[in-house]
């Protein structure tokens, strides 16, 4: 399972929000660019990095997520307002790994499968769920579709992953979470990724035994400080059981 240390950015600043709410952040003062090349040192191959300012529209963080594609010595993987092909093309030449696409698959599906095709394993489909519904708009905006259905609807599409979030899980105990994730991952081939309900080390240790989870991203736990990365790395690595020695 690959671990995604993430950077949450607003105004300049690593944050992190409550159930996405952008008016209520939590600021840590730590330089992001630094910190990225923190947790590549610490062993991350990849990273995400989510802009809540571009969100709404506000590119003042794009510097910032540059510098980190450049100098972090990790892949990364770029999230927040990806809301057109031009912004796709754009991150990628940029030198972005992957990009994560919501709210414009919601909107335009034929356009977000011929991005896949376009950039196989580069794109990531994120489905954040709420109350059985898809959400877009950064959390904002209750769509009417179920994310069972949304999911198949692009199955076969050449993503590099799907990024399940239960926003419930944000505030709430993870083992409805968990049930949500297993029974989603099983109806897709594409490797998923859980974000947002990653707390500690067991709530990694429990995701192993969840099948088709390729990955899980952890932001707001690590600048806690309630997971080390170094524990967490220990976490995600394949479990072997004991051998009988025979002489």
């Amino acid at each position: 399972m690959i671990l995604y240390p993430t950077i949450e950015l607003q105004n300049g600043h690593c944050v992190s929000l409550t159930r996405g709410d952008l008016d209520q952040p939590m600021i840590w003062h730590v330089d992001p660019v630094e910190k990225a090349k923190e947790f590549v040192a610490s062993g991350a191959e990849w990273l995400q990095v989510t802009d809540f300012d571009a969100i709404v529209g506000d590119d003042q963080n794009a510097g910032i997520v540059e510098e980190i594609i450049s100098t972090s010595g990790g892949n990364v993987q770029v999230a927040g307002g990806i809301r057109t092909q031009e912004q796709v093309e754009r991150w990628i030449e940029k030198g972005a790994g992957r990009v994560v696409i919501g709210t414009l698959a919601t909107q335009d599906p034929e356009l977000v499968k011929s991005l896949a095709m376009a950039f196989p394993d580069q794109v990531v489909l994120a489905v954040d769920v709420w109350e059985d519904r898809v959400m877009t708009e950064g959390w904002k905006t209750k769509s009417g579709l179920e994310p069972s259905s949304f999911i198949k609807a692009y199955e076969g599409t050449p993503f590099a992953a799907i990024q399940l979030t239960d926003i419930a899980s944000d505030v709430s105990d993870t083992e409805a979470s968990l049930g949500l994730l297993t029974a989603l991952s099983s109806e897709t081939k594409t490797p998923v990724i859980a974000s947002g309900m990653v707390r500690n080390v067991d709530d990694l240790s429990r995701l192993n035994y969840v099948g088709n989870i390729q990955g899980a991203v952890v932001g707001r736990a690590l600048f806690r400080k309630t997971i080390d990365l170094k524990d967490a790395f220990a976490a995600t690595m394949p479990q072997t059981e004991p051998t009988a020695q025979f002489i």
